[in-house]
């Protein structure tokens, strides 16, 4: 019987087998749907499936430079447990390694081939193997004069809980030098956007329209109410300058020197942070919380 492409789709979607795993299991069932699954089945392929729709949340972003390039890649894990895998941690680097040189997006990534193998498959294999769902999430591809990265709280080398990258112009030495603590600073921070002209114009319009409201709410409310022209041309737009200041990295007060901004720090350093990539584990993915207790106590309720 002849195998078409659509067959094989089918099974890679219902088993979370690879795409020559799913052929190859086809082609030895003679194209029999439901004995190319006991065929995976049998071989440990088919594991991946019942894994697909667990919540992956934790895991490791892996990070690496070369020159002028540097990418942030986040693999996700079920439980921090695995993140500590040795197993899971090589993956992650191997991922890493193969993304810094080919891929320029995640859907690249995951049809870049490793070790003979596209990247989503190796995955797939990785999740039968260690037993948990494994997701390729995000990668962050930044490109600078230089590029300097950072790992905070790594697990080993290259790889942690936050990933941050920073790309300078300027000396490469004092870029090299300085770039580390911004690096640190943007780990700490997590600035929304490098300066005002590239925050989101959404963003800006919601705050002042909320920072507009609230002076205006204020000021009715005051003892000793305000000329409207004061509200509007003095308070209303100083609030929104705290707000860029406070949100964009440019306008921060620079961690190692508060008394300078981020981008006063930059200049006097003789350098200038064209962008940056701030990437931590499971930000923005909902967990669900679960009650161990309360689980046990409605198993043995029998509800």
């Amino acid at each position: 019987m002849a195998i078409t492409a659509a067959m094989v789709k089918e099974l890679r979607e219902t088993t979370g087998a690879g795409m020559m795993d799913a052929k190859k299991a086809l082609t030895e069932t003679d194209g029999n749907m439901e004995a190319a699954i006991d065929w995976l089945r049998t071989k440990g392929l088919a594991k991946a499936a019942k894994k697909a729709d667990r919540v992956a949340a934790e895991g490791l972003i892996g990070v690496q430079v070369t020159d002028g390039r540097g990418i942030a890649v986040e693999i996700n894990s079920e439980t921090d447990f695995v993140a500590k895998n040795a197993d899971f941690q090589q993956l992650v680097r191997d991922i890493t390694d193969i993304a810094l040189t080919t891929a320029t997006d995640v859907e690249v990534l995951r049809a870049t081939h490793l070790n003979g193998k596209p990247v989503s498959e190796v995955l797939t294999d990785a999740i039968a193997r260690i037993g948990e769902n494994l997701t390729l999430r995000r990668m962050h591809l930044l490109e600078g004069d230089t590029v300097v990265s950072y790992v905070h709280n790594a697990a080993t080398e290259g790889m942690g809980k936050i990933g941050v990258l920073v790309a300078l112009n300027g000396d490469k030495d004092k870029a090299q030098a300085i770039g580390k603590q911004f690096a640190m600073h943007i780990a700490a921070t997590n600035p929304v956007s490098l300066s005002e002209a590239t925050l989101d114009p959404t963003l800006l319009a919601r705050e002042l329209e909320v920072q507009t409201a609230k002076a205006l709410e204020e000021n009715a409310s005051s003892a000793k109410p305000k000329p409207e022209a004061v509200i509007q041309n003095n308070i209303i737009p100083g609030r929104m300058k705290k707000f860029v200041g406070e949100n964009t990295l440019l306008g921060q007060p620079f961690v190692i020197n508060p008394d300078l901004t981020v981008e006063q720090a930059a200049k006097e350093a003789g350098v200038e942070i064209t962008g940056f990539a701030r990437v931590a584990v499971g930000e923005g993915i909902e967990k669900k919380e679960e009650d161990f207790a309360a689980e046990v106590a409605k198993t043995l309720s029998g509800a």
